[in-house]
């Protein structure tokens, strides 16, 4: 079993106060990440990333104390644009198209640094990272219920798992996608989309409109 590392050993020694030393607390992240792209985990240690960033052992002590710590900054430094982009995420004019917004977010975050976001996945269920990178499926679970609960989208009652099933869709896909190297993002986007909203027509709680039409006159049609 993986020993999981002390909490307080994750955060950094110090922050930085001038832009020198926010060069180089750049840098070293930078480093780490390219080495985790291209070497993986074997290739990743402290003096490693210290080389590739060009800075000494020490320079980067000063700021981590461990090679957990670099990879938590590391999480938070990837994670802070999907925050970014899922908070902007319009969840009331359109249920339907907040969900299609939000799985083209996690397929253009997957596919931006596919091998990066592969491995710090699974860094994550390692590490004890706490609040700052837990937020993050916070406000994804947040935002997909909203798109539940708008007026082209409204379930009531919402069975609370049916938001953490569609989020566990739209990962696994996605994750599975970064896994075999695929590339094609809208290919990615159009078969998720299938799945998530496959999944809604479905759900105990029958939406009223999945695809811009009541299912009752989409069943008529098919007839």
């Amino acid at each position: 079993m993986t020993t999981r590392p002390p909490a307080h050993t994750l955060d950094p020694r110090k922050k930085p106060g001038q832009k020198r030393s926010e060069a180089t607390v750049a840098a070293v992240l930078e480093a780490a990440a390219r080495i985790l792209e291209t070497e993986g985990f074997e290739g990743y240690t402290t003096n490693a990333v210290a080389r590739r960033a060009g800075v000494s052992i020490g320079s980067l002590y000063q700021y981590f104390p461990s090679k957990d710590a670099i990879t938590k900054a590391l999480m938070l430094r990837e994670t802070t644009q999907l925050l970014e982009d899922v908070a902007a995420i319009d969840t009331e004019t359109s249920g339907r198209a907040g969900l299609q917004r939000l799985i083209e977010v996690a397929v253009a975050y997957q596919f931006r640094r596919p091998t990066l976001a592969r491995l710090l996945d699974v860094e994550e269920r390692r590490l004890p990272v706490g609040q700052e990178v837990q937020r993050v499926g916070e406000l994804l679970t947040r935002t997909v219920q909203r798109c539940l609960d708008a007026p082209d989208l409204a379930v009531s009652p919402c069975p609370p798992y049916v938001a953490e099933d569609l989020l566990a869709i739209m990962k696994g896909l996605v994750d599975a996608a970064g896994d075999r190297g695929e590339r094609d993002d809208a290919t990615l986007v159009a078969r998720v989309n299938r799945a998530v909203f496959g999944y809604l027509e479905h759900a105990p709680s029958r939406l009223s409109r999945i695809t811009g039409v009541s299912l009752a006159s989409d069943r008529t049609k098919r007839r």
